[in-house]
């Protein structure tokens, strides 16, 4: 069972997304929280698998809750939820080590598929998100030419899989790798691009025209 914590300060919205995740049988949503601190309480108090994490709340924020979660021993995958109006929040959010982000619209099918692949310990990308985040926010600085010398033939490879979310399980089947060897390259790849996970790296990639040459 995959275990939910909904955070949002708005009750109708963690309604809505309660409702839609009780309808799998896989996941339970075990708390609601309405701001960043009865977040940070109700991770304490119920282990959650996967948060669901709103950035814009009164109080203490999405983005400084989420730093603190994530810095905990055992913590859970964050991700963030976002409407198109706070990609500088998801920015932030992704620097202080979410997994991802959604949309609040996300259709209710795919919200579901996407909270179990969070689950698993993978990116979660909102596709049009990632579009609108490239096309209006300033994402790290760093020329194609810099991001490329910084990495070896293989790591650029992978890295460009990153760019469109891609698991390390699909990126070794791609490659014709073990999933142990991708590892290996997309650990390599964050320390040397100096990201702080996989999802920034992909958008890191994006931004470098990468993703281009791994459709």
């Amino acid at each position: 069972m995959i275990r939910v914590l909904v955070v949002d300060d708005d009750p109708i919205v963690c309604a809505h997304l309660r409702t839609i995740l009780g309808m799998a049988q896989d996941i339970e949503v075990v708390a609601e929280a309405y701001d960043g601190a009865e977040a940070l309480d109700a991770v304490t108090r119920h282990r959650p698998d996967v948060v669901l994490m709103d950035l814009r709340m009164p109080g203490v924020d999405g983005v400084t809750a989420t730093r603190h979660i994530t810095a905990l021993r055992e913590p859970p995958t964050v991700v963030a939820l976002t409407t198109f109006d706070t990609e500088h929040h998801v920015l932030r959010a992704l620097g202080a080590g979410a997994a991802g982000f959604l949309l609040k619209s996300t259709p209710p099918q795919d919200l579901v598929g996407l909270i179990r692949v969070a689950a698993d310990g993978h990116t979660v990308l909102s596709p049009a998100a990632t579009r609108r985040l490239l096309r209006t926010a300033a994402v790290r600085q760093s020329t194609k030419d810099t991001v490329l010398d910084a990495l070896s033939a293989r790591e650029r490879e992978v890295l460009a899989h990153l760019a469109h979310g891609r698991t390390n399980a699909e990126i070794a089947r791609r490659l014709h790798l073990s999933e142990t060897t991708v590892k290996g390259h997309v650990s390599r790849i964050l320390v040397k691009l100096g990201c702080p996970n996989r999802t920034h790296a992909g958008l890191l990639a994006y931004r470098a025209g990468l993703a281009a040459t791994a459709p």
